[in-house]
C-alpha cells in the first residue's frame, strides 16, 4: 500500500495512536520525574536504609528490560491477587524504568552544585528537607534540562511497550501491527509512524533547548 492508501484508510487510527502514545509519554514522563525526586532524595539523606532502597530501585529498574517488567506486570502479578488493566500495566512499566534514569540525572545536578551553597544552608540553619527543596532540587533540575530532554525522548519510545499488549486505541508501533494483520501495510506503515515519532522528538528537542538557554546556570 502507498503512503496515501496508507493514511485516507487508517489517517484516523493514526491521529488516535499518535495522541495516545502522546498521553503515555506525558503521564509516564511526569510520574518518573515525581518518583526520580523522591527516589534522589532517598538517595543522599541521612537515613541510611533509605538509602540503600533508593540505590536498589535505581540498580533494579536501570537495568532490566522494559519488556521484561511489562511481562511481570500482566502475568506475574495477578497470582498475587493484584490485578491492573493493559494501560495501568504499560504505564507503570514506562514510568519505573524512567524514574531510575531520572535520579541518576538529578545526582549529576547534584554533583555540579557547589559545597559552599550546602554549607551556607546548614549554617541559616535549614533543616533537609527545606534545604532539599529550596536549595538543591531546583538547582539539580535546571543542571538537567538537556538529559531530562533526551529521557523525555527515550521515554516517548519506550511507550512502544503498549505494542506488547491489546490496547485500545492503540499507540503508534501498535498500529502498525493492526495494519499489518489486516492489510499489507508493509514498510510504509513503519514509516509514517517513525515519521511520527521523529517530528516529536524533535519538537521536544527544540523546547529542551530553549528551556536550557533560559534556566541555565552561569559560572
Amino acid at each position: 500500500m502507498t503512503i496515501s492508501d496508507l493514511l485516507s484508510q487508517y489517517g484516523e487510527k493514526y491521529v488516535q495512536a499518535l495522541f495516545t502514545t502522546w498521553q503515555l509519554t506525558a503521564l509516564s514522563f511526569t510520574g518518573a520525574v515525581v518518583i526520580g525526586i523522591i527516589i534522589t532524595v532517598m538517595r543522599v539523606c541521612p537515613i541510611k536504609p533509605l538509602r540503600i532502597f533508593g540505590d536498589l530501585y535505581v540498580q533494579i529498574f536501570r537495568n532490566i528490560p522494559g519488556a521484561s517488567l511489562l511481562i511481570v506486570l500482566v502475568y506475574a502479578l495477578p497470582n498475587l491477587n493484584i490485578i491492573l488493566s493493559y494501560y495501568q500495566c504499560v504505564l507503570t512499566a514506562t514510568t519505573m524504568i524512567p524514574a531510575a534514569f531520572c535520579s541518576e540525572y538529578l545526582m549529576s545536578g547534584i554533583d555540579a552544585i557547589g559545597i559552599g551553597q550546602i554549607e551556607a544552608a546548614r549554617s541559616l540553619g535549614m533543616t533537609f528537607g527545606t534545604m532539599m527543596r529550596k536549595v538543591v532540587i531546583p538547582q539539580a533540575v535546571r543542571f538537567s534540562v538537556l538529559p531530562m530532554t533526551n529521557l523525555l525522548i527515550a521515554t516517548m519510545l519506550t511507550t512502544s511497550l503498549a505494542s506488547q499488549v491489546p490496547l485500545n486505541p492503540k499507540d503508534l508501533t501498535g498500529l502498525v501491527s493492526y495494519i499489518n494483520t489486516r492489510d499489507v501495510g508493509g514498510v510504509t506503515s513503519f514509516l509514517i509512524s517513525s515519521i511520527m515519532y521523529c517530528g516529536t522528538a524533535v519538537i521536544i528537542g527544540q523546547i529542551g533547548s530553549f528551556i536550557d538557554k533560559k534556566v541555565r546556570i552561569i559560572r
